[in-house]
């Protein structure tokens, strides 16, 4: 998925320092930095990585040419290392100095003089290494200086994607030490077209985090410089070189003019929602998938790598301040995802579905909310061993058959309670979930939501209480089903056909109550879900009234746009559901 440039930690790199152009704009610290590398410019730098919770410490510095780490323990005293310093620059000296001559005639090399100094005082040798290797120290190796540099920002991984596609954002993955993502500087290069005049082949294309190549660019390999800063310093910079040309990509896409209305983010009271079943590769790539449920879309538009291109710059394009995901797999997730969206102002938790490769993802504008806490469930296991649930298991366990079915489901309830950052007051309880997905399935899916509702208020009333309620997700559910009236009018009764959905052997009718009386926001659309031969609304964001109301929906593309190419997911469009968009107000 990724073309991958993965740094040990434990090994840093060690560089000098390219020539510096000043620019008087900008932040101060980055003049600050250039200034300091452009005063060591002549002075290698040994980089020392040195963690309180760890035993050891690394060195890193270029010895006669050789790249070298040593790790030592930080208990150790200076000396020892300095001795050993001192004995590989005399092997490397007696190596670089071998010529063919008797071994009568050969003499040991000279072990240089190697001392560490510290504001112009060299250091004793009998402090331990935690205490000597200060930044800002020179170790000197015979006539060599180098300028020791301890624990400055550092990428530990840098990755592009494998896919690129002209018009589509190009989010490179990326962790860093020591430092702050926001404070890193990027400069992207493309490749100088074939035929052009010049020596160089790659000329400045950039300077943000993300990159969006254009169609000028189709043919063309990208490289990314990233130099890792944390607001006071710059580390030594990484580049990265795209394995494949940019691609031409799929011209006007279904969810263009939706980005119409959400150009611009939010600001507080409003809030912005997102919900989308975004497909997980372990459905989309299985043969049934792409014989028997997707005929109609182009193998290729089936490929994780393409349509990640899609979805990420789909999201990206609705500034939402909460992303409720469904059927996001665990790679993806965290190799795709989080980065991407990482570079947009979003925080993202991730549940796995158990015995599944797939699971919910909550994203966050981390500008506007904080976690205050995390109460995710398993629905089977909650209903299984949970005192609250025990009347309702005692209830269907009367039907073994029911019973059986609900408690082998994986079906997990993502809940995460956020708090304004504006105001501390405002509190939101994000419930996620994607209920089973059969269609004789109502039955089932009606006790998944009483679970799911009976844990939302608790997690309400007794852990964040005052928490208002957004309860998202792909219920497979449509809207005249059991489970719509449940959450929208507080109760079923017994006589509800969903009781009834898969025959009498799992008949298990009984009267059931919510604690709420949610809306939904985005109304009842004619679909959110369309393939051949189906298509059907399955996909809420629900709110509770009394304190959020809506403020827009956005529009859901047109029957053209989705059936261009005749169904869903397509060349233009990632995924067989539609995200839910909408701006929510607090009262």
């Amino acid at each position: 998925m990724y073309t991958r440039f993965i740094y040990c930690i434990r090994s840093l790199p060690v560089y000098r320092a390219p020539p510096v152009r000043l620019r008087i704009a900008g932040p101060a610290w980055v003049l600050a930095s250039r200034l300091s590398e452009r005063f060591y410019m002549n002075m290698e730098r040994a980089v020392v990585r040195c963690v309180p919770s760890e035993s050891k410490l690394t060195i890193s510095f270029v010895l006669d040419g050789s790249q070298k780490h040593m790790l030592r323990d930080q208990a150790e005293q200076l000396g020892c290392v300095l001795a050993r310093i001192a004995n590989n620059a005399a092997k490397g000296h007696g190596k670089a100095g071998k010529i063919k001559r008797n071994k009568a005639d050969q003499c040991p090399a000279p072990k240089p003089v190697v001392r560490l100094s510290y504001n112009g005082e060299f250091v004793a040798e009998d402090a331990v290494n935690a205490d000597a290797w200060q930044d800002g120290a020179v170790l000197h190796v015979g006539d060599c200086k180098y300028s020791v540099e301890r624990n400055p920002p550092t990428l530990t991984t840098a990755e592009l994607p494998a896919s690129l596609l002209a018009g589509f954002p190009v989010c490179p993955k990326l962790r860093i030490e020591f430092g702050d993502l926001d404070r890193c500087l990027f400069t992207w290069y493309k490749e100088r077209v074939p035929d052009a005049e010049g020596d160089d082949c790659w000329v400045e294309a950039g300077d943000k985090r993300v990159f969006t190549p254009s169609n000028s660019d189709i043919g063309l390999r990208m490289k990314m410089r990233c130099t890792p800063g944390d607001g006071a310093r710059l580390g030594s910079p990484v580049e990265v070189t795209t394995a494949a040309a940019v691609e031409a990509g799929p011209g006007a896409c279904t969810f263009d003019n939706r980005h119409m209305y959400t150009n611009k983010i939010t600001v507080e009271p409003v809030v912005r929602v997102v919900s989308y079943n975004i497909l997980a590769d372990v459905y989309a790539q299985t043969e049934f998938s792409r014989t028997v449920l997707y005929p109609y879309c182009a193998p290729y538009a089936l490929g994780i790598d393409y349509r990640q291109n899609l979805i990420k710059k789909e999201l990206a394009g609705y500034n939402a301040d909460i992303l409720c995901l469904q059927e996001v797999d665990k790679g993806v997730f965290s190799d795709s995802l989080s980065p991407a969206l990482d570079a947009f102002d979003l925080d993202g938790v991730f549940k796995i579905k158990e015995r599944q490769h797939e699971g919910l993802a909550t994203f966050f504008r981390r500008s506007r909310f904080a976690v205050l806490g995390r109460h995710d469930i398993a629905l089977c296991d909650a209903l299984s061993s949970d005192p609250l649930h025990a009347d309702l298991l005692e209830r269907i366990s009367a039907t073994p058959a029911l019973r059986d079915k609900v408690l082998e489901r994986s079906t997990v309830l993502q809940v995460t309670v956020l708090q304004s950052s504006k105001d501390l007051s405002r509190k939101l309880c994000v419930a996620n979930t994607h209920l089973y997905w059969h269609p004789k399935g109502g039955h089932v899916r009606l006790i998944q939501m009483l679970v799911a509702l009976r844990h939302l208020q608790r997690v309400i009333s007794e852990v964040h209480p005052g928490a208002a309620l957004l309860f998202a997700g792909d219920f497979n559910s449509a809207p005249s089903s059991g489970v719509l009236q449940l959450v929208t009018q507080g109760d079923v009764a017994e006589s509800h056909e969903d009781w009834a959905s898969d025959g009498l052997e799992e008949l298990c009718p009984m009267d059931a109550s919510s604690p709420f009386r949610l809306v939904s926001a985005c109304g009842e659309p004619a679909y959110t879900n369309y393939v051949g031969g189906f298509h059907g609304c399955l996909d809420y964001v629900l709110v509770e009234p009394r304190t959020l109301e809506v403020d827009q929906v956005i529009p859901m593309p047109c029957h053209q746009e989705v059936t261009t190419h005749q169904a869903l997911p397509s060349v233009s469009h990632p995924s067989d559901h539609i995200a839910l968009v909408c701006d929510l107000i607090w009262k």
